[in-house]
Parts: structure tokens; C-alpha cells; sequence
């Protein structure tokens, strides 16, 4: 009787454990198959930044796919690709400038020691195809108006490069769209911290139609 009680209970433990695991994954999953249909249209992104992006691409030797399934998450495509103000970046930014935080990624006070509130709301906004935040003109060199303007797919394809180009050479595209979007590698515990949870799923999805758009 205790036998079958044990292995009863063993079971039980076996079936939540799988259950939990099934839940995860699909919670991880859901969508990747029809994900082109949810926010993504390749028509526009083809049409508006196709050549840009080529050039970009061989210019850096980054994947032609991945660069066109990243533009078309962050700014569907448009032109002109539009901007998000980032409220937690900027107080951190702020902090910085203050001298209450001493650095932000590869921010620090001496970068921001003449900065306004102005230029700070700039420097923590999202500009261009690749939704660059605007303090990447930092390790970049060049000013927010390069980022954001008709070099906006160069600097930010620049800026790929340098941040995770060597990941994404590697075909690590979990990694690189995780990093793109939070600044960190995918997790080893399997849960994404996008913004979106199906972010990665449609980028990943997106890139094999741009694999495929020629044939």
C-alpha cells in the first residue's frame, strides 16, 4: 500500500512538472507560426529600407534578414520610423548628470556634464528604423541627429555591430534580438525579457521570410 501511495504521488509530481514545463514553452511559442500576421508586414519595411539596409549589411557584414526583421519589430516598417521617450531611461540618465548614479551602460557624468533636461529627454528617446535610444551616439561618436537621420539604418547597423555583432555572425539571433531589446543575452532560465514576450518568436519568425523573400 505505501509502494503504490509513493509511486502515486511520484507521478503526480512527474505530471506537474511537465505540465508546468508544457506551459512555459507554449507561453514562449504561442504565435510563432502566424506571428507574420500579428504586427508584421514585410510590404512597407521591403519597400522603405530594402536598399539601405543591403548596403548596411555587406557594409558590416551582418545579416541581411535579421537587420530587415528587426526594423519591421521596431518601427513596422515606416518611414519615417517615428520615436518613443523612454521615462526610466531618462531618470537614469538624469541620476548620472547629477551625480546620483555613476554610470549607465557606457555613460558617465562627464558625458552628460552640460547636458539640459532637454537634451537628456533626446538622449533617452528611440529614434530611426532600429529604435536606437538616442545615448548610443555616445559609444557611436556622432550626434543624435546622425541616428536619426537619413544615415539613421548606417549608424544603427554601426551600432549593431559593435554591441553584438559577433553574436549575430554566429546566427545567435535569441541572444541578439534579447540584447537589442533589453541590452542583455537571452536568458538561461528560458524567459524572455522583452518588453513584448513574443518579441523574439516574430523576429525569429520574420527572418525566415526575409531568407526566403527572394525565392
Amino acid at each position: 500500500m505505501a509502494n503504490r501511495l509513493l509511486h502515486f504521488t511520484g507521478s503526480i509530481i512527474v505530471l506537474g512538472v511537465l505540465t508546468f514545463g508544457y506551459l512555459q514553452y507554449k507561453g514562449y511559442t504561442t504565435g510563432i507560426k502566424n506571428s507574420l500576421k500579428n504586427k508584421i508586414s514585410s510590404g512597407d519595411a521591403i519597400s522603405n529600407y530594402s536598399e539601405e539596409v543591403e548596403r548596411a549589411a555587406v557594409e558590416f557584414d551582418l545579416p541581411y534578414p535579421y537587420l530587415m526583421a528587426l526594423l519591421q519589430l521596431e518601427c513596422g516598417g515606416r518611414k519615417p520610423a517615428g520615436s518613443r521617450f523612454e521615462k526610466h531611461v531618462f531618470k537614469r540618465l538624469k541620476d548620472v548628470r547629477d551625480g546620483n548614479r555613476e554610470s549607465y551602460e557606457n555613460v558617465t557624468p562627464r558625458h552628460l556634464a552640460d547636458a539640459s533636461d532637454a537634451a537628456l529627454k533626446n538622449l533617452a528617446t528611440s529614434w530611426g528604423p532600429f529604435q536606437l535610444m538616442g545615448y548610443k551616439c555616445i559609444l557611436l561618436d556622432v550626434k543624435i541627429k546622425d541616428i536619426r537621420g537619413s544615415e539613421s539604418v548606417y549608424y544603427g547597423a554601426k551600432w549593431i555591430d559593435l554591441a553584438y555583432g559577433k553574436k549575430l555572425r554566429e546566427g545567435k539571433y535569441k541572444d541578439c534580438f534579447h540584447i537589442h531589446n533589453t541590452g542583455r543575452p537571452f536568458p538561461s532560465n528560458g524567459k524572455p525579457t522583452t518588453h513584448d514576450p513574443q518579441y523574439i518568436p516574430r523576429g525569429i519568425a520574420a527572418i525566415d521570410k526575409y531568407q526566403n523573400a527572394g525565392e
